[in-house]
């Protein structure tokens, strides 16, 4: 059940990148950041951050440049400290 919430929060959060990314192309209206960093804190750090890393998108700002891989990093500790719960 994990591992389906961390792969559609992921997808999620990769797909409303690359919408974000298209609409500041377009001059259109964008999604909040708010919604983009709390995307990447309900589990989706790595769809935000391969985005990120493919669509050239939110580098510059240091919230995201920093704040999503310091999010994953926290994510993937806390996955590996649940599955040794679990042994």
């Amino acid at each position: 059940m994990l591992l389906k919430y961390l792969l559609v929060v992921n997808v999620l959060a990769f797909v409303v990148y690359g919408v974000d990314k298209w609409k500041a192309r377009r001059g259109r209206w964008r999604v909040p950041e708010a919604t983009l960093l709390g995307l990447a804190a309900l589990g989706g750090s790595a769809g935000a951050w391969l985005a990120m890393l493919l669509f050239r998108h939110k580098t510059q700002k240091k919230r995201f440049r920093y704040g999503i891989p310091a999010l994953f990093v926290l994510q993937v500790a806390a996955f590996i400290i649940f599955l040794n719960m679990l042994l």
